[in-house]
């Protein structure tokens, strides 16, 4: 991989990261047009999606400062679940969202890494499947809540799990399904970028407890140490801009522009990608 395709692949993933348009299938589209086995270089996915962890950390940092001060705050007070005060019930939802992905990650890693391997017409038609999703949440009027329960956040959870599959933009999945469950878009979009922060953290620790035993060569696969600096910088970069840019599109409520972007990305990969 060339410093350019470095840069040009991380800007890919730090946009697609937050956009709801699916940066591993936007990672499939730009490795078959430029010919860089992106996901195959471990050194290099997990040094792009560090990056936007980072970034999230940047943007949201004031968020997540002020719900972990209130966490280790006294609770409100009452039985149960019902004495947590609002931050302590935000974390325990962000800990339940991850349940689902835990278990696709630990059980059905292997299964997940094949489709990956399966080529476009995947990619294809999970783009049409999030066009879809964004679609529905457009249109759909449900009443609003307060706040996230518990059940919602399982069910968010769950489409976070199914994201995992390249082209269902992970984002895009999380947040339309929070909105059509009623919750706010303010609240979905942020919840959604910390709710992936622990899920990402937690398989690049993996990643690289596997470069570690099959040998740190054969994880950068080539990769020279300028590539992997000015890829993870990009993806940084192009992660602060596409994350605060997306918190605004959801308030205002203009995802179905993207629905619009997926639908034609899915035709054309269908027809191309073949």
């Amino acid at each position: 991989m060339s410093v350019l395709e470095a840069i040009i692949m991380g800007i890919l993933q730090g946009l697609t990261e937050f956009l709801p348009v699916s940066s591993s299938g936007h990672l499939a589209i730009g490795s078959a047009l430029f010919g860089v086995e992106a996901e195959e270089n471990m050194m290099f996915t997990v040094a792009v999606h560090v990056a936007t962890v980072l970034s999230t950390l940047v943007v949201l940092g004031g968020e997540i400062w002020k719900i972990l001060k209130g966490t280790c705050s006294r609770p409100a007070g009452g039985p149960g679940l019902a004495g947590l005060n609002g931050d302590q019930r935000y974390v325990l939802n962000i800990l339940v969202s991850m349940i689902p992905i835990g278990i696709v990650g630990v059980f059905f890693k292997d299964h997940v890494k094949a489709v990956f391997g399966s080529g476009l017409t995947v990619v294809g038609c999970c783009l049409l499947v999030t066009a879809a999703l964004l679609a529905f949440s457009y249109y759909a009027q449900p009443r609003q809540k307060e706040q996230i329960s518990l059940r919602d956040a399982f069910i968010i959870g769950l489409s976070q799990a199914l994201a995992v599959l390249p082209g269902l933009s992970r984002s895009g999945t999380t947040i339309a399904t929070g909105l059509m469950l009623g919750n706010k878009k303010t609240a979905m979009a942020q919840f959604s970028f910390l709710m992936v922060i622990p899920p990402i953290l937690g398989e690049a620790l993996l990643d690289l407890k596997d470069a570690a035993e099959n040998g740190i060569s054969e994880a950068f696969n080539g990769l020279s140490a300028s590539a992997l600096a000015v890829g993870f910088i990009a993806a940084f970069v192009a992660g602060i801009i596409a994350c605060k840019w997306m918190i605004s599109i959801v308030s205002k409520g203009k995802l179905i522009y993207f629905a619009w972007y997926c639908l034609a990305a899915g035709i054309l990969t269908l027809i191309f990608g073949r």
